[in-house]
């Protein structure tokens, strides 16, 4: 089971905003399917991906998980599954972790001079 605490870490509003776009993007596709079924040459679908992209890029700065994702909402059937939430999870977990300060062991005590 996935463990959501990262979310009470991010207090970024960009990536919050990202969040709601990336969430809201994707219960769109899945829940307007019949909508958006033509394919991949769908104008709504496309333009729709194309601008959750161009937002996701300007809340996150460019990062190399909106690619694929951008890819996989091209192909049909396939933007069934949330491939923006799952970029910006990617994107803003790894931001939160690399946030948190590196613990190192302890080394020797350094040698005093008399």
């Amino acid at each position: 089971m996935f463990n959501f605490d990262f979310l009470k870490a991010i207090k970024a509003p960009e990536h919050r905003l990202a969040w709601l776009v990336a969430i809201m993007a994707d219960a769109l596709q899945i829940v307007a399917f019949p909508v958006f079924a033509e394919g991949l040459v769908s104008p709504f679908d496309t333009v729709l991906d194309f601008l959750v992209a161009f937002v996701l890029t300007r809340l996150l700065g460019w990062h190399w998980a909106f690619l694929p994702s951008l890819g996989a909402e091209l192909i049909p059937g396939v933007d069934l599954f949330p491939t923006w939430t799952a970029a910006v999870f990617f994107v803003t977990r790894q931001r939160v972790r690399s946030a948190e300060p590196e613990i190192l062991p302890p080394g020797p005590a350094p040698a005093s001079r008399q």
